[in-house]
């Protein structure tokens, strides 16, 4: 649903609003009777979310439910970075209007770093994939932006893994059978120790490889832990 900025720009000067958590708690209060009426869904670890201060939610991606699931089962009221092509229409207005995010995938997106960034220095939660796209969702790569986010916005990274969103087979842009079991596990909060020594791109190559593997072991474990194991392919033949 939703990637992160492959070569992230500054900050603008100038903060953008910040979304009335009132709206951004929707995605709570509508996500959960969604999930719990159509699929069985297991939620581990939301008692691990810090309960105030900045949190960035960090997941790995594997299917099309990824994306609304982790706002409607966050312990928080949580805005997600979204593809700027769904901001069309109906549904582009009740995305921005529950406080996500509209990006532009693989750019530096200044508008949208600026906005998720003015969240988490008020205090609030971000939630993004730093995979950039669905795939296997082994977090065998991620992209800068995530990182960069973190360490702008003075926030706390937890990661967050989703198992059984996609089976093997299936194509990323289809939806999980009815009554699907899928997995949803929050980790423990992690502060980048990106050193202070480094500057520039060699703090954020250093904060982005320490995300990577806290995503990429969080999911491993959850997966072993959880019995529910990632597709074998990335489903590139839906991927959007």
């Amino acid at each position: 649903m939703s990637a992160a900025p492959a070569n992230p720009a500054p900050a603008a000067s100038a903060g953008p609003a910040v979304p009335p958590q009132w709206r951004v708690r929707i995605n709570i209060v509508v996500g959960r009777v969604l999930f719990g009426l159509f699929y069985r869904v297991t939620t581990v670890g939301r008692d691990r979310v810090p309960k105030d201060g900045p949190v960035l939610f960090v997941g790995n991606h594997v299917g099309v439910l990824d994306g609304p699931m982790l706002p409607a089962l966050s312990p928080r009221p949580t805005s997600m970075l979204v593809k700027r092509e769904l901001f069309t229409g109906l549904l582009g207005w009740f995305l921005a209007f529950i406080g996500h995010i509209p990006v532009t995938r693989n750019s530096g997106d200044r508008s949208a770093l600026s906005a998720a960034v003015a969240i988490l220095r008020a205090g609030g939660a971000v939630g993004i994939f730093p995979e950039g796209t669905r795939g296997r969702g082994d977090v065998s790569a991620v992209q800068q932006g995530a990182a960069w986010l973190a360490l702008q916005g003075g926030a706390v990274v937890v990661p967050v893994a989703f198992l059984g969103t996609r089976s093997t087979g299936a194509s990323t842009g289809s939806l999980p059978r009815l009554g699907t079991r899928m997995v949803v596990e929050f980790g423990h909060p992690v502060r980048l120790a990106a050193g202070t020594d480094l500057t520039g791109r060699a703090r954020l190559a250093t904060a982005t490889g320490q995300l990577r593997e806290l995503l990429a072991t969080h999911v491993s474990d959850a997966s072993v832990r959880h019995q529910v194991a990632l597709p074998e392919d990335d489903g590139v033949a839906g991927r959007s």
